[in-house]
Parts: C-alpha cells; structure tokens; sequence
C-alpha cells in the first residue's frame, strides 16, 4: 500500500509513520506526509525517518482542494489524523475546529472521489464523541453526544466519512481511541504538561476535583490498532481502540508525581473546565474479535519510557512551552 498520512507531523500520525518506516507495518511501502505545521505539528518528528523508506514530506492544508486533489491520485490509501484537538483552545474558539475537523475531512472525500480510484480512507477519531458515561463502556453502536466543540467537530467529520460510504460507497473506516499518551506528545495535555512542569519545578494543575475519568492508551497500541483496521477492518464500520486502563485524575497524578519522586505539595486544583466530561470508557472487544488487537504497553512501563523521555529531550519540549 502507498499511503498518505495527513496530521503527519503531530503527535500521533509521527509515531505511525516512524513505526511504518521503521518496518513494523510492513505492507506500507511508501509514505507522503501532508501536515499544515500549525502549532502541535513538529517537522522534527519526522527527524528520524529511516533514510532508505520511500517517505516525503509535503507541507500543506488538508482543507486546500487543489493540493487535495493532485496528491489523493498517488495513493492507495489515507490515514486522516489531521485535526485540532485541544478541548481547551475549542472552547476558546471553535473556528479552526469546524475548518480542520469538517471541512478538511469533506474536501478529503471529494479529492477521493474525484480520483475515481478505490483509495481507502481511514478517518482516525476519539471517544469524546460519545460524550460521558457513568457506568460500563461504549460499543460502537452507542449514540454520539459530544458536549465540546472539539469533540462535536470529530463528530461531525466522521459522520461526513460514514455518509460518503453509504452514498458513493467508498471505502471508509472510522476508529474512536481513548486518551492517548507517549513520546512526542504536545505539553500542553495532562500527562507531558505534568511531566514537563515536574521536570521545571512548577505545580501541576489539576481541573475541578480530579475525580475525571479516562481510559489510557499508549501511542504505540493505538497505532497497532490503526494499521489492524486500515488492513483487514471491514468497509464501513466503526472501531474503538481502548488502552484498558481507567484512571482518576487525582490517581495518574500521583502516579506521575511518585515515578518523578515529587509529593502532593505539587498538586494545585483549578477552577474546572467548561462542559468537562465525567468519564469515558471504550468497549474494545469489536477490534478484539474481529482483528485480534489488545492493548501490550502495560501503562506503568510506558509512563517512565514517556518520563524518562521527556527528561532527555528538553530541547524538544521547552520552546513548545516558552512559545
């Protein structure tokens, strides 16, 4: 498969394509990386591409139709992470969201169907489109309420892919992860916000009463079940990725502040965020069954690779914060 990744360069799409390149998911042949460079798009996450992969690296916009519609006829397949995804920065302004999460995903599809080839399009979104859960898990059939402007775009966007397999029957597959974590990740989530901030000596903010639930994921699982599905995941369908590890707030907290030997003095709670979902859960056992994925990163051993790397890459990381 010749794929073109858009997103390339941010946190999630570089891990996939350093892992591509690095000859995990061997029937990926060659890579074009589309990524607009925005603030979370880093091109020196893409420093250490394997010379010899058949890789290039375009900057560019997915919303532009023009830039669209030459490069989707190259390819025999399209992982779309490319998004906004700061819940925070939605909720100051939704603008970006509606362009990058919408309309480039609209402008992705009508590249591909202008093309005329049978080019698959895996549209990589999130949980928080469900909204929240008190008890149990989402299956993928579960109603979509998203109670962020981020989440109701990714929403949006993957409502617009499903709709464009069901009209033009096109060759679509949607996937939902749970919160992802991992080297490279922008400072401004919870877990390299934490650690970064551990690491300069300032406290860690924690929203409301840190009684937040989420499911996390390892970047590298998540991309495991990226490729599972992109390769063998039925035309149509619906997969959540799930990392199996449900915590608290207050609980990653203190697990970050006792790896990083730091006490509970570091700790101070902030007035919660706007709309804050309670808790989120995926029920994964679809992925399962069908594409035999599960979840290998045991999250104690990925938190101290994740720490032990931000420690080494100061210089990857302080001119994201002081920017």
């Amino acid at each position: 498969m010749k794929l073109l990744v858009t997103g390339g360069a941010g946190f999630i799409g570089s891990n996939f394509v350093r892992r591509v390149s690095e000859g995990y998911f061997s029937d990926i042949t060659s890579v074009k990386v589309l990524d607009k460079l925005t603030y979370a798009g880093i091109r020196s996450n893409l420093s250490s591409i394997k010379k010899e992969f058949d890789f290039e690296f375009i900057q560019g916009d997915i919303c532009d139709s023009r830039s669209m519609n030459s490069l989707v006829g190259l390819v025999d397949g399209i992982v779309n992470f490319a998004a906004e995804s700061h819940v925070d920065r939605s909720i100051f302004g939704a603008e970006d969201f509606v362009q990058t999460n919408i309309i480039g995903v609209q402008v992705l599809l009508d590249a591909i169907k202008a093309s005329g080839k049978d080019i698959r399009f895996l549209q990589v979104s999130t949980d928080e489109v469900y909204g929240s859960i008190e008890s149990g898990s989402w299956t993928e059939d579960w109603p979509l309420q998203p109670n962020s402007p981020y989440s109701a775009s990714k929403a949006s966007g993957e409502l617009l892919a499903r709709s464009y397999n069901s009209t033009h029957g096109m060759d679509v597959v949607i996937t939902r992860c749970s919160n992802n974590y991992g080297t490279h990740h922008f400072p401004e989530k919870l877990i390299p916000l934490f650690i970064t901030n551990l690491i300069e000596g300032k406290k860690v903010p924690i929203y409301g009463t840190g009684e937040n639930i989420r499911d996390w994921l390892h970047v590298d699982d998540h991309c495991r079940g990226i490729y599972s599905v992109l390769m063998n995941g039925r035309s149509g369908e619906v997969y959540n990725i799930g990392g199996g590890r449900e915590l608290t707030n207050n609980e990653i907290t203190r697990i970050i502040l006792e790896a990083m030997h730091a006490d509970e003095a570091s700790i101070e709670y902030v007035e919660d965020r706007k709309g804050h979902d309670l808790r989120y859960s995926v029920d994964w056992a679809k992925i399962n069954r069908e594409l035999g994925y599960e979840p290998q990163v045991k999250f104690e051993d990925g938190l101290k690779e994740t720490i032990q790397w931000y420690r080494d890459n100061e210089a990857w990381w302080k001119p994201l914060k002081n920017r």
